[in-house]
Formats: C-alpha cells, sequence, structure tokens
C-alpha cells in the first residue's frame, strides 16, 4: 500500500464517526477533505509535515478567492450588450416632412394688434440708442400711428420695465422709457448663469417681472441688447396672441397655396393637397408632407435628388415682423409620421434665393430594455401625461413634463400645442402672474431642478435620418428672368405682385441612397455562457464540476447546520432536565472517607470479584498477583501470604467504593 493511502486509511480508522451524522464541525471537515474530489482539500489532511499543510492551506484559499472573483466579475458582465450593425438595401418608406414659415403670421393681418407694443418697443429704441427706425418699405410708410395715445402711460414697459446696467452700477439701472436712472431692488439673473454680479460684467440690457403682489422681483439680463428687446417683444407678443381664437390665428398666418409654389416627388407632380396643417404658436400654419394620409405612406424607389421632394416656397419677406423675426426664410423638420415635428428645437433653415439640398442616410435603432438599459418603449413606465398625442420620444417627455409644470405652477401653458387638459394659452389679462412664473420654471428647467430630466428616459427603438446640406445660388443670373416670369404668372390668382428671388426658396429633399443601416443590441451573454464560464473557473482553479458545488453547499450549510442544531437542542435538552430534576440534600461530609455517588453501600462487603472489576481510583494502582517465591517450601507461609494479599486488594476495594454509595 502506498504512504499516502496507509495515512488515510489510518485517520479514516481512528475517526470514531463519519460523514454527517459527526458529532462537531472539526470531524465532519476531516471527513470532507478525505472524501471531496478537490483535490487542494484532500492534500491539505493528508500532507506530512506542518509546512506543507499549510503551503495547501494557503494555495486552496487563494484558488478558492480567484473563483468568487472571476464568477463576480461574470455575473456583473452578464447585463452587458453587443452591439451589431446591418445594412440593408431596399426600397424605402419615406419620411414626413414639415415645413414653416420663419415668420409665423403676415403682418398685414395682425399689426393692428400689435401697435401699441411696437410704438413702445420704437420709443425705447430711441431713449437708449437714440434712433428712430427707418422704414422704406411702402407697407411701413402706408402704417398710420394716430390710433395710438401719444402721451399716454406705457402699458408694456410698466409691465416689464426694460433697463441698462452700467459698469460697476449694481443697485441702479437706466429705464429704457424714461431715460432716468432708478434703484433696482430685484434679483438680477443672466439668461446664461446663475446670479450675474454686475461689477464684474460689461454693461447689460435686461427687463424685469414681478410677481403679484410685486414683493419678490427678477431682472433678467443680456449681454446684447439685440437679444434683450427680441425676447421681451416676444414675451407680450405671446400674451397677446395667447387671446386670439385658433381659427383666426389660422387665418392670419399662410394657407398652403400661398406657401408652396411647385411641388414634385419621385418623379411626379404634388400640389398642396399632398400637405396637411399644422398650426405652431410660434411658427403659424405648417404644413406636413407625407403624414400618413389615407393610411399609406409613400416610399421611393431610387436614390438621388431626382426622386426626393423638390418644393419652391414662397417666403415673402415683406411681411415680416421686424421685431420678432431677424432673419428670412423657412425652417424644414424630417420626423416619423406618428411623431410630434418640433420645429423650434430641431429644425433646419432654409435660406432664400439659394437652392437647399438634404440629403438623407436612415438609421433604425434597437436598444434593450430594463435590465440592460433604462430605456422605454412606450409611456407605460413614465410618469408623464403626453399631452401632444404622438409616440414617445425624449422631446415629446420634456415638453409634457415642462408644461404640466406650467399648469401646475402657472395655471397655464405656454408654446404648447395641443393644450393640456383643462388648460388654456398664458395671457396677463387671465394669469397675471404667469412671465414671472414662466421665467422662473424656465431657469429652474435649465438647471435640472424640475426633476423633468431624472424622469424621461431614451426611447428603445427609434429611427433617424442624418442630413447632409449643401447650398447653391438659385435661381443663376443666366435663368433669372424667365424663371421668376414663369412663377409670377403661375401664381397670379395667389400673388398679386411680381416676384423677385429674394421671395422664393428652392428645397429639395432625397434619400442619397437606399442603404438602411440598422443598429441592434444582443445580449452579450445568456445563461448557457454564464454556467459555462463559471464551469471553467471551476474546474480550473479547484477542479471541480457541478456535483463539487452541490457537494459543498450540503456539507457548509446543510450538515454544518444540523450539527449546530443538534449540540444547541441537547445543550437545551440537558438544561431543562436539570431544570426540573428534584434537589436532593446534600449529605454530611465525614472524616472516615468519601462518599461514592456511583455505588449504593449495604451491609455486604463486596467479593473479591467484584472489586476487581470496579474502575481504579484516580491516582491509585490496582495491586497485582505477586511473583512466586520459590525460596520456601512451606504450604502455610504461602498460603497466609496470598491471603493477605488478598485481604490487601479487598481493602482497597472497599477504599474505592466508600466514593460511590449509590453504585449497586
Amino acid at each position: 500500500m502506498a504512504p499516502g493511502e496507509k495515512i488515510k486509511a489510518k485517520i479514516k480508522k481512528n475517526l470514531p464517526v463519519t460523514g454527517p451524522q459527526a458529532p462537531n464541525i472539526k470531524e465532519l471537515m476531516q471527513w470532507y477533505c478525505l472524501n471531496t474530489n478537490t483535490h487542494g482539500c484532500r492534500r491539505i489532511v493528508v500532507s506530512r509535515g506542518r509546512l506543507r499543510r499549510l503551503l495547501w492551506i494557503l494555495f486552496t484559499l487563494t484558488a478558492v478567492a480567484l473563483i468568487f472573483w472571476q464568477c463576480a466579475l461574470l455575473i456583473s458582465s452578464f447585463y452587458t450588450v453587443s452591439v451589431s450593425i446591418k445594412v440593408h438595401f431596399q426600397k424605402l418608406d419615406f419620411p414626413a416632412v414639415t415645413i414653416c414659415n420663419i415668420n409665423p403670421y403676415k403682418y398685414s393681418a395682425v399689426r393692428h394688434l400689435l401697435a401699441d407694443l411696437e410704438q413702445e418697443t420704437r420709443a425705447a429704441l430711441k431713449t437708449l440708442y437714440g434712433f428712430s427706425e427707418v422704414t422704406s418699405r411702402k407697407r411701413r410708410e402706408a402704417q398710420s400711428w394716430s390710433s395710438v395715445r401719444k402721451g399716454a402711460d406705457p402699458k408694456f414697459l410698466n409691465l416689464a420695465p426694460l433697463m441698462a446696467f452700467e459698469k460697476g452700477e449694481t443697485g441702479k439701472a437706466r429705464d429704457f422709457f424714461t431715460g432716468r436712472k432708478r434703484k433696482v431692488n430685484a434679483r438680477i439673473i443672466h439668461k446664461a448663469s446663475d446670479v450675474m454680479h454686475i461689477h464684474n460684467s460689461k454693461e447689460v440690457v435686461g427687463f424685469q417681472l414681478c410677481s403679484n403682489d410685486t414683493s419678490d422681483c427678477a431682472v433678467y439680463t443680456f449681454s446684447s441688447g439685440v437679444n434683450a428687446i427680441q425676447e421681451w417683444y416676444k414675451l407680450h407678443y405671446m400674451n397677446i396672441m395667447a387671446q386670439v381664437s385658433q381659427e383666426k390665428k389660422i387665418n392670419m398666418s399662410y394657407s398652403a397655396d400661398e406657401l408652396l409654389i411647385t411641388c414634385f416627388f419621385d418623379g411626379v407632380s404634388c400640389d398642396a393637397r399632398n400637405f396637411t396643417l399644422f398650426h405652431h404658436p410660434m411658427y403659424g400654419n405648417c404644413y406636413t408632407f407625407n403624414n400618413r394620409q389615407n393610411e399609406t405612406i409613400l416610399s421611393t424607389s431610387m436614390g438621388g435628388s431626382e426622386f426626393g421632394l423638390q418644393v419652391i416656397l414662397y417666403i415673402n419677406e415683406e411681411e415680416y415682423n421686424p421685431f420678432l423675426v431677424s432673419s428670412t426664410g423657412a425652417k424644414v423638420i424630417v420626423h416619423r409620421q406618428d411623431e410630434y415635428p418640433f420645429v423650434e428645437d430641431v429644425g433646419t433653415e432654409i435660406e432664400t434665393a439659394m437652392a437647399t439640398s438634404i440629403g438623407m442616410h436612415l438609421t433604425e435603432s434597437f436598444k434593450l430594455s430594463d435590465p440592460y438599459s433604462q430605456c422605454t418603449e412606450d409611456w407605460s413606465d413614465v410618469q408623464i401625461t403626453n399631452i401632444y398625442n404622438a409616440t414617445y420620444s425624449p422631446q415629446i417627455c420634456l415638453h409634457s413634463c415642462f408644461q404640466a409644470k406650467m399648469v401646475e405652477n402657472c395655471g397655464c401653458a405656454q408654446y404648447s400645442q395641443p393644450l393640456p387638459q383643462g388648460a388654456d394659452y398664458c395671457n396677463y389679462q387671465q394669469h397675471p402672474n404667469w412671465m414671472y412664473c414662466y421665467y422662473q420654471l424656465h431657469q429652474a428647467f435649465v438647471r435640472e431642478e424640475l426633476g423633468c430630466q431624472s424622469v424621461c428616459k431614451e426611447a428603445c427603438n427609434f429611427k433617424e435620418w442624418t442630413l447632409t446640406t449643401s447650398l447653391a445660388q438659385w435661381p443663376s443670373e443666366v435663368s433669372e428672368k424667365w424663371l421668376l416670369s414663369v412663377l409670377t404668372w403661375d401664381q397670379s390668382q395667389q400673388i398679386k405682385k411680381k416676384l423677385n428671388k429674394t421671395d422664393l426658396a428652392k428645397l429639395l429633399i432625397f434619400y442619397k441612397d437606399l442603404n438602411q443601416r440598422s443598429i441592434m443590441e444582443n445580449p452579450a451573454n445568456s445563461i448557457e455562457q454564464l454556467l459555462s464560464n463559471i464551469g471553467g473557473q471551476l474546474g480550473l482553479w479547484m477542479s471541480c464540476s457541478v456535483v463539487c458545488v452541490i457537494e459543498i453547499i450540503e456539507v457548509f450549510f446543510i450538515d454544518s447546520l444540523s450539527i449546530i442544531a443538534r449540540q444547541q437542542w441537547h445543550r437545551a435538552k440537558g438544561w431543562w432536565a436539570r431544570r426540573r430534576a428534584p434537589t436532593c440534600p446534600e449529605a454530611p461530609r465525614t472524616r472516615q472517607g468519601r462518599v461514592n455517588p456511583g455505588l449504593n453501600i449495604d451491609d455486604d462487603l463486596p467479593t473479591f470479584t467484584s472489586a476487581l472489576s470496579l474502575p481504579p481510583a484516580p491516582g491509585a494502582q490496582v495491586p497485582g498477583t505477586p511473583p512466586p517465591r520459590y525460596n520456601t517450601l512451606r504450604l502455610e507461609r504461602a498460603f497466609s501470604s496470598q491471603l493477605t494479599d488478598t485481604q490487601e486488594a479487598a481493602d482497597h476495594a472497599i477504599n474505592c467504593l466508600l466514593p460511590y454509595p449509590h453504585l449497586p
């Protein structure tokens, strides 16, 4: 037999009880190490010498630690994704295209509503910068300001005073209307930062807004007077237009026949009937092409500008509001058919007298939802009401959240179409505090203090069109004369003037090619791969299998706990027995000897045989048979000696029995 097997057999022989029935944890661990298939644990027991045993203990613990570390890495990396990109060549659905004029309403239709506001704006410009606006266009010259009350108190400048702060002055500002300095007891907030320190900045221009009781005021400043005046004008402009009905505002804006002069799609002519009206609070009448009319979506058969959408737009710069917009052209946005077009956020501007070509590449993304990411597939797990009746997108969620905060704190909605349920547009007559409330909420929204950014999630599935824009002068000098003449003749019923190139803009939107790129997320690991990797780690470091893992669970958890529970049960049982046992009075101590509780002393003395069968007293030696004496032949003497020895053994036995009187 090999030396290792001899040691193993010897250890097994010395163990009184083996297996889960071991009386304590130590013996259970010894039995496990000898019978397990993990080599490290067995070597701890069978190794000779302390050094080898310590080394094997160290190696085994290191291997166990590495297994736990590797398995933790495998489990933590289980919820990771792998990204695959696929390119498909196929016939593509054309997206929805929304087109808006930058100027929302024709100036000739709304100037009677804005007469007082524009007069105060011009007066403020003259007071601050020392000049009056000079208009050369006929519509400006024909405009009469006689209806404006001269010498009356300014309505809009009192509501939100325009003022200028000079460098080094923190508590005084120059009023736009009066031109005199006035004391300012309000917080000064810059649009690009939090609280602005005036003495560290150059001269700035802003306006003051106060709450209803004028106890809390704030001055919103801008680094440029252009931005301040436009923002101030826009604030009052929205307040005025909020009091006009939706039907009247649609009539004041541009019709489809006025905005769209020519239309051509995928080699086929189209007209205004292929566009759907969409009214935007800031851009007036907008028109959407391919908006799923009659439940059909148009598609394109080939890539290139000849097979896309081509339109010529009539911009009509003479009808532009000079203080509301400072550029001419149109805005266009490409989006899904079921998506709300946020023109003010992601729209692309189109210049006049230019041909704007927009080439598209379609990318469709598919993300994995929880637990791989925090994206959402619909509105079910987003605690915000969708007021736009459109498919989910982060922009819709953020706008819905902001409008809900507006209705909750200000009692009205702003820049929203449609309106939230039960709300109306903000105006000063019905909601005197809305301007101050709006700017406070807007600043909190920018600083992410409203909680909208944390509530709104990314969409799991979405389409994205990557746009490439190029410009070319249009029409060219050689074709300008005949082209403008033909367009003027075509639009003679809608436009009562001769067209010029600054009133027109050409737009081309098309697919560069029909390659659709799909970005898909897939789980990087599966349950089968995870179990396989964990099994590989167990086999590498401990030569262990799934059966060994089950064995470890059984021994270290089930058997160990059963042993501990059994020991605790025996302790409790003994404690209960001692508690219920009757107490006996102690026997009086005597000097003659000790009482043996293991014996019951009666009148008969113990025999020789019973005395020899008793256990020896602690520290005493049991007398044995004396050696024979060969130097004597007298029988009597030998017999006497044997009796003497027997008597001594009997006396010794009696002395041993005395401490155990309860034994039989």
